[in-house]
């Protein structure tokens, strides 16, 4: 056995003897291969090329990972590392879970440490536990996704390349508790408590960075948490071709300090996250439905932001693919888009109501790779000014065009 020179140099003058230096580091290297053995490694490298019709791109549709940086070329969107030691089925079982993101969409993730900035995040990091109680009360300790919506944060579990205005006004990223329960096959729930609503890693409620003159205190007391739970209903086998299909429904509320950042709306906000969808199994063959709905109720705003959407897969061959949605956001509180002209604001242009038309061809040709086209259409239904333009902040098209195609290797 080979040693490092600080045991022999130990062993040299007495202090430790080689037989034993050799059992101890034994043992180190059992102990780390143990707790490694269960541990596996897997990700993915998300890539895409855009072209958008017309010209100027500075107000690109204000969709979660959209930018002014992606039209008319070619991206690397993200890569996700991912290190997990699942649970496995011992009655006091216990894991982690680790997601790290490298490239410009780690940067959009936004979970960075205060005053931290680079193509690199951490998108969760959780410790995963199990207590033997009834079936199984399972708990994540740390970072993990918002555990509401249709849509993922990754792209490659997505039935488009882009996302939908419902996914972009939810919670992403929270730091906290999460203790979920499944009743029976057929029903489960979740409930947990957050620091915030995120997605900044480890943020207080009581402190807003960013502010003027660096931090500034929020609304709320240093005591102040976020609140989240949800209830999932998925139809048993004895329901035929209904099998599978799945209700869900949730909420969040808490402080996101993402919402009203000006000194006119405040740093920070209180906000409250509601969904409901459902995606349903058909009798044709590969073809799935779906709907979502969404609510944003940002405290002390005027109106609403929420979105409704339409999903429609149909799985034609084994490689072969076609996915459609359809989605009407109503802005009310102008989270997306820019408040309307007025005396105050003259400038300003925008829109409260959206359409999203998108649909997606996918073609599974090499192994272990997504490859999909897609044709988007963002249409502002006051015809207003929203998109385009080559001036930030001064759109002139109420029409948003795009022609993307996506490649993602997964290991």
């Amino acid at each position: 056995m080979k040693f490092n020179k600080w045991t022999v140099a130990l062993a040299a003058v007495g202090v430790v003897s080689l037989a034993s230096a050799a059992k101890a580091e034994e043992k180190t290297s059992s102990s780390v291969m143990t707790a490694l053995s269960s541990t596996t490694i897997s990700g993915y490298v998300d890539t895409s090329m855009e072209w958008n019709p017309g010209t100027g791109n500075a107000n690109p549709a204000p969709y979660r990972f959209n930018s002014a940086n992606k039209a008319d070329g070619f991206n690397l969107d993200v890569v996700q590392l991912t290190i997990d030691k699942p649970l496995d089925e011992q009655d006091w079982a216990a894991g982690y879970h680790v997601d790290l993101w490298f490239g410009p969409d780690a940067n959009a993730l936004g979970t960075s440490s205060i005053g931290s900035s680079s193509d690199f995040n951490i998108r969760q990091a959780y410790v995963a536990l199990r207590a033997p109680l009834g079936n199984g009360l399972d708990f994540k300790v740390g970072v993990f996704d918002s555990i509401i919506g249709y849509e993922s944060v990754d792209a490659s579990k997505d039935p488009n390349f882009t996302r939908s205005y419902g996914h972009t006004i939810e919670p992403q990223t929270e730091t906290g508790l999460l203790v979920s329960y499944r009743f029976c096959d057929w029903f489960s729930a979740s409930a947990g408590v957050a620091n915030t609503v995120g997605p900044q890693i480890n943020q207080r409620a009581n402190l807003t960075p960013g502010a003027p003159f660096g931090f500034q205190y929020g609304p709320d007391a240093e005591s102040y948490k976020a609140y989240m739970g949800s209830v999932a209903l998925t139809a048993p086998d004895s329901w035929g071709f209904l099998s599978g299909s799945t209700v869900y429904g949730g909420g969040v509320s808490g402080y996101n300090s993402n919402v009203g950042t000006s000194p006119i709306t405040g740093y920070g906000k209180n906000l409250s996250s509601w969904y409901a969808g459902a995606t349903l199994a058909t009798p044709v063959t590969g073809l799935r439905l779906g709907v979502a709905w969404d609510c944003l109720d940002v405290y002390n705003m005027s109106g609403e932001t929420w979105a409704i959407g339409g999903y429609i897969s149909w799985q034609a061959t084994e490689k072969l693919s076609f996915h459609g949605r359809g989605e009407y956001l109503k802005d009310s509180a102008h989270v997306l888009f820019a408040i309307p002209a007025s005396p105050l604001n003259p400038f300003a242009t925008g829109t409260d109501q959206v359409l999203d038309l998108t649909l997606t061809a996918q073609y599974d040709l090499w192994k272990n790779v997504i490859s999909r086209v897609e044709f988007r259409w963002d249409h502002s239904l006051n015809d207003a000014s929203t998109f385009g333009g080559t001036i930030q902040g001064f759109p002139d098209a109420a029409n948003a065009f795009m022609l993307g195609a996506n490649i993602i290797y997964k290991f």
